[in-house]
């Protein structure tokens, strides 16, 4: 083999070397559950959820440490649903980063019998509706919802698979009141914020969904989709100051994010900034030739050549 070979077989297996396998990009859960006591709590049953694909689910019981572990999670938002009879269930929603680890500790309260039955029945409504929503019967899927909430109208997940199912029914504005009714049992709950704001922002009431895209960023300031739709947000309101520092933080975070440069470009030839107006509406065309605002792009940068 000659030395130009090798150098090529060299080049190859070493771009071979730094390609992440997916494993290398997967995150993991760990968590533990005990009693008001701090007593650990064996075999409550734990369902991880994404919220990408209902379809995409994984069931666990923790150990005789109160202890429970999944690895393989993608990064995304997922949705953890816990139970276990005679405590009261709940949810909480979580967001899994590149080969990251999220710990988490839960204290079950004790559940009252007169409550027990209606509740376990809520929570058999709930996995129902789960079904449909994967199986992509919105319509029958909100139903269920709805006839689980009224057995425990508390619990906030239920509100927001409700207003997710609304949502892909068309149900628009039914869709919002669940979204507030989940942000109010649930104020720190990144997935209801983000999908209240984006409700909100859909029907043009971009005042109104400003607090909740800015509560969503506050929840996850390490997701670039939160930062651009904050950033488009501010910027629909004539906040475009504040919107270009979180649209600059959102190519951060996330360098290909393109629509992120071409707002930023947008607002950077308002404020006369030519250099850095023309470097980010290239680095948009670059990464982004085939949508439909590249055109305008061009445009644009041609009237900046001027």
């Amino acid at each position: 083999m000659n030395r130009k070979l090798q150098a090529l077989v060299l080049t190859a297996l070493l771009v071979w070397l730094s390609t992440p396998s997916p494993a290398q990009f997967q995150g993991r859960i760990t968590g533990r559950f005990v009693d008001p006591s701090g007593a650990p709590i064996e075999g409550v049953e734990v369902a991880i959820v994404s919220q990408r694909s209902a379809a995409i689910q994984f069931n666990l019981k923790t150990d005789k440490q109160g202890r429970f572990l999944q690895v393989g999670l993608m990064p995304g938002y997922y949705i953890l649903n816990y139970k276990k009879s005679g405590f009261i269930p709940g949810s909480k929603d979580i967001r899994i980063g590149v080969a990251a680890e999220e710990a988490l500790e839960f204290t079950l309260k004790p559940l009252e019998a007169a409550l027990e039955k209606a509740v376990s029945e809520a929570d058999k409504l709930f996995l129902k509706g789960n079904k449909l929503y994967a199986d992509q019967k919105f319509a029958e899927a909100a139903s269920v919802y709805r006839e689980a909430i009224r057995l425990s109208p508390d619990n906030w997940g239920y509100w927001l698979n409700l207003g997710l199912s609304q949502k892909k029914a068309g149900q628009g504005e039914e869709a919002l009141a669940s979204f507030r009714k989940a942000v109010e049992l649930n104020p720190e709950s990144y997935s209801a914020n983000k999908e209240a704001g984006e409700a909100l922002a859909k029907a043009g009431q971009f005042a109104e969904a400003r607090p909740f895209y800015e509560k969503a960023a506050c929840l996850s300031p390490d997701d670039p989709d939160a930062r651009y739709n904050l950033g488009v947000c501010l910027l629909s309101t004539g906040d475009s100051e504040a919107a270009l520092l979180h649209f600059r933080k959102t190519f951060e975070l996330k360098p290909d994010y393109a629509d992120a440069y071409y707002q930023a470009g947008t607002i950077l030839i308002g404020q006369n900034k030519v250099e850095e107006a023309r470097a980010a509406l290239e680095k948009f065309v670059e990464l982004a030739p085939g949508d439909e605002k590249a055109a305008l792009a061009k445009q644009l940068l041609e009237y900046l050549k001027k």
